[in-house]
């Protein structure tokens, strides 16, 4: 997995010609290293610093490697460890790994095989705490009933899900950019006796053809200039779980027909590999694409289509259920008044009839970043039509355009607001609140004075 941050180490070993050696070493591969010279001093730094993985040596005068373990295991720590040892102490550092070492490593440390377990630990903890982080989103927001929208439409598809989500069949979900298409696989998945197992996303039309084929079926060492160790793809990392692939209209054809093996066969080879692997995998495709169409035109596999759509579900555009706009304009609402730290409490009757009148091409996507756009102009407790784009807007109601009238804020009480929820975004970081407004960084210290923010 891409890192753009550089990692952080902490090494315990009381040998400090053996702590000086490796300290070189790893900080000459770009790591940032702590050190210790003792079990005992591991959970004080601990709570000083953030670490992302620990390098412990079993044998220590104060306090060894297995203490240690168990006292981080003690305080609920879940940083990987990697046990340092000598041949000898072989069996010792299998006892680590009981306590939930992630690997050991025998002196003298032959740097590039460490650096390879640095690696693979990282990945791992990553992947974890991604699926946490998604489990847990998906058990807070993900369910149907949470799935906002009480037109019939929505109704009817919710009885579709509902029916089809405990099963291992495959949903094709379509409907235009910005319908939620995410949402509803992302509620497939934690719907399914399949939710306790990884959910994998993947986004067809972000990669290139051969890094999309990396992405999905992975590689072995040397199959391709870079590929410099072997990588489990999607396919094999969604084993037990579910695959959402989403705009898999943008599939090229020999993609198109390795997944369809997959489908077929239950089985994959990665790049560079000759060992069939077998998955246990439920796939959930999502388009906005015709593909009825591309099918005619010859670009997309008639017979993959047929696998994909064994359940299609159509998410309505928004203008086919203009009733939802009132609860989901409320839920973006407060999503971000709590987000902007703002007292804004409804909406004027004339703005939630305009947002229904309007067609929405951009779907909810663009109704959300709509409300967010309003939440951020909004001076009083109310939106108003002040905070709606003039696109919204019939002839004669007041908009932005009319914001320097008495009746509403001034151009200048706009750019203040503007620039403090910026600020207030960025943490008060005035380098990135530059970048984000589009303007110099200085000019940006000028203004924070003026306003006096």
């Amino acid at each position: 997995m891409m890192r753009t941050e550089q990692i952080r180490l902490l090494l315990v070993d009381d040998d400090v010609a053996h702590r000086t050696m490796l300290k070189a070493n790893l900080a000459g591969a770009g790591y940032f290293l702590f050190e210790a010279e003792d079990g005992d001093e591991v959970l004080p730094l601990l709570a000083r610093q953030q670490v992302d993985l620990v390098l412990l040596d079993l044998k220590m005068k104060r306090m060894d490697g297995l203490t240690t373990l168990q006292a981080l295991q003690e305080k609920g720590y879940s940083l990987p460890v990697i046990v340092i040892t000598a041949f000898s102490s072989v069996e010792t550092a299998v006892e680590a790994m009981k306590l939930g070492a992630f690997d050991y490593i025998t002196k003298p440390v032959d740097i590039e095989e460490l650096k390879l377990i640095i690696d693979k630990a990282l990945d791992l903890r990553q992947l974890r705490e991604e699926n946490d982080e998604l489990r847990k989103r998906l058990q807070e927001r993900f369910s149907f009933d949470k799935i906002i929208g009480n037109s019939p439409v929505m109704q009817e598809m919710f009885h579709t899900l509902a029916l089809v989500a405990p099963s291992d069949a495959t949903v094709l979900i379509t409907g235009e950019s910005g319908t939620g298409k995410e949402l509803i696989a992302n509620a497939l998945h934690e719907n399914s006796e399949r939710q306790d197992s990884p959910f994998i996303k993947v986004n067809c039309a972000a990669l290139h053809e051969n890094l999309l084929e990396s992405e999905l079926f992975g590689h072995e060492r040397g199959a391709f200039t870079g590929a410099t160790t072997q990588r489990k793809g999607r396919f094999e990392l969604a084993h037990q779980g579910t695959l959402f692939l989403d705009e898999i209209g943008d599939l090229s054809l020999t993609t198109q027909a390795k997944i369809l093996r997959v489908l077929q066969e239950g089985e994959l080879e990665r790049l560079g590999g000759s060992q069939t692997i077998l998955v246990d995998v439920r796939l959930v495709a999502a388009t906005h694409k015709d593909l009825q169409a591309m099918i005619g035109e010859g670009t997309f596999r008639q017979d993959l289509f047929f696998r994909l759509s064994v359940v299609p579900v159509h998410l309505p555009p928004l203008r086919e259920r203009s009733t939802d706009i009132p609860d989901l304009s409320r839920h973006f609402l407060q999503k971000y008044v709590i987000k902007n730290r703002k007292d804004i409490k409804r909406f004027h009757p004339e703005v939630l009839n305009l947002l229904m009148r309007y067609d929405w091409p951009g779907n909810i996507r663009e109704l959300e970043n709509t409300i967010e756009r309003a939440v951020i102009l909004c001076l009083g407790e109310q939106i108003t039509t002040h905070e709606l784009p003039v696109h919204l807007l019939p002839e004669g109601v007041a908009g932005p355009v009319t914001l320097a009238m008495d009746s509403g804020p001034t151009l200048r009480d706009m750019e203040r607001e503007f620039i403090r929820t910026t600020l207030l975004q960025t943490g008060g970081n005035k380098s990135k609140a530059a970048k984000l407004l589009g303007i110099a960084r200085q000019t940006l210290l000028n203004k924070i004075n003026d306003y006096k923010l």
